[in-house]
């Protein structure tokens, strides 16, 4: 499960800025989890739940957004969202190669004191 890693490394980065900041609690960590990234929403929770004890936010709430797939297509040159991992161009058909949003694991925001 790399959920776990991935929690332990957006605690790290939390604490870090926290302490930038002077503060002595975490209360909201806010992830954006791109479909792609392969994470399971459930899995990221728990390791959160486990992962936050020793550290500022103990006693925080964990946000995730979710990021949709965006894909670019060569032949009508635009964007376009696929809701399946076949990228097809909705326009065209053409199916495309290239992911431009989707897989990301980004620390968006804390909610720090």
């Amino acid at each position: 499960m790399h959920e776990i890693g991935i929690i332990q490394n957006a605690l790290e980065l939390a604490q870090e800025a926290a302490c930038r900041e002077g503060a002595s609690q975490i209360h909201r960590v806010r992830l954006r989890i791109g479909r792609l990234a392969g994470v399971e929403p459930e899995s990221l929770q728990l390791a959160f739940e486990v992962a936050r004890e020793q550290t500022l936010a103990r006693r925080a709430t964990l946000e995730v957004e979710s990021v949709p797939i965006v894909c670019w297509c060569a032949c009508c040159e635009q964007l376009f969202e696929s809701d399946s991992f076949i990228f097809s161009c909705p326009s065209c058909g053409q199916i495309s190669e290239e992911v431009r949003q989707g897989r990301e694991i980004e620390l968006a925001s804390l909610e720090v004191s």
